[in-house]
């Protein structure tokens, strides 16, 4: 089980349709800069419902969980993991991402 999660928030995007094209590279990237081999999804990515009546702010949620507090620390330091940061940046049109971390509630 893991101890921490990276939780991005990505805002509605100006133009859904450019933002899935985008985003299906950005996570190609993250693949390669992670050294994470493209048949695994050590993540998850929640669509979130947006209604006339009820409009979602964001658009979608990535999760990635991490062993400890030190890994997911490392990995964000990383030249890497700030190349995939930077480009999340790019890709999100709406806004800038909302970055979290946390942990499961027991």
């Amino acid at each position: 089980m893991s101890d921490v999660k990276l939780v991005v928030l990505y805002p509605q995007p100006t133009d859904t349709e450019q933002f899935e094209i985008d985003y299906s590279e950005h996570i190609a990237l993250l693949h390669e800069k992670m050294r994470i081999p493209t048949d695994l999804k050590p993540y998850t990515v929640t669509k979130f419902d947006s209604e006339v009546h009820n409009p979602s702010p964001y658009y979608q949620m990535f999760s990635m969980p991490f062993p400890s507090a030190e890994a997911l620390q490392q990995t964000l330091q990383s030249a890497e993991m700030q190349q995939v940061a930077d480009d999340a940046i790019r890709i999100s049109t709406g806004g800038a991402p909302v970055i979290l971390t946390g942990s499961d509630a027991e």
